[in-house]
């Protein structure tokens, strides 16, 4: 991977997890010593995803870091490691119920979306088939129209406003009192443009969407977790 300079100076690095970390496989087997190593070099890991917190959590036990979590798209931020409490930043209700009238006007919409929808606290969630310009266009119609739809190539998220990934950044790393500048952050998907904007550095593994390449600092040569890996294997060699 070129142009990650060996002066770099980082206090985390900020994972997205579906695509990044994680696809329909599982996780890479180079993954998790090397995640490992990294932290022993003194960078805490930290975790941003849209999954729900009781997705997130198993999977940051299997990786044994001591960041934080944000959950569903930095919805929810939760710190224990530090012993912060669950922050919850958005009401989930209003996404809901525009799920909800989706249903009446969508014919085929499944109004349950994905399973983690029974935990999630701040946004609802669909399956992902194609259909979020349609929601985007009925919902502007609506009392609903503020809300966002998200497209993140595992699900559809109804959001609301001033809930990305920066938001929920913004909130744990204030608690740590890490500064952004200082922050690596590595994705591959829409949702994860906000975060590049907001830390110091940022990585793509992901070359097929023109707007995640144009908004991160670097892109690795491979996609997705053996980008990570590249990634990885790369900060390992300068830190």
């Amino acid at each position: 991977m070129e142009g990650l300079a060996d002066n770099l100076e980082i206090d985390m690095v900020v994972f997205d997890i579906d695509g990044t970390l994680l696809d329909f496989s599982g996780l890479h087997p180079e993954l998790i010593p090397l995640v490992r190593r990294l932290e022993e070099r003194g960078v805490i890991v930290s975790l941003a995803s849209g999954r729900a917190l009781p997705n997130i959590t198993p999977i940051r036990q299997a990786l044994g870091v001591s960041g934080f979590i944000v959950a569903e798209n930095d919805g929810v931020v939760w710190d224990s490691s530090e012993g912060h409490e669950i922050r919850v930043l958005a009401d989930g209700s209003r996404p809901k119920k525009a799920a909800q009238w989706l249903a009446t006007q969508i014919e085929g919409f499944d109004i349950k979306g994905i399973e983690s929808n029974r935990w999630r606290e701040t946004e609802w969630c669909m399956i992902e088939t194609g259909m979020e310009h349609q929601m985007r266009e009925l919902l502007s119609q609506t009392e609903w129209s503020d809300l966002l739809v998200v497209s993140t190539g595992f699900a559809i998220h109804i959001t609301c406003p001033g809930i990305d990934k920066e938001a929920g950044l913004r909130v744990a790393l204030k608690q740590r009192g890490i500064n952004p500048s200082r922050v690596l952050s590595c994705g591959d998907a829409l949702n994860d443009i906000s975060m590049f904007g907001y830390c110091g550095y940022s990585v793509a593994v992901n070359s097929s969407l023109s707007e995640v390449v144009e908004a991160a600092d670097f892109l690795t040569e491979s996609d997705g977790l053996e980008g990570t890996v590249e990634l990885l294997k790369a900060l390992l060699d300068i830190l």
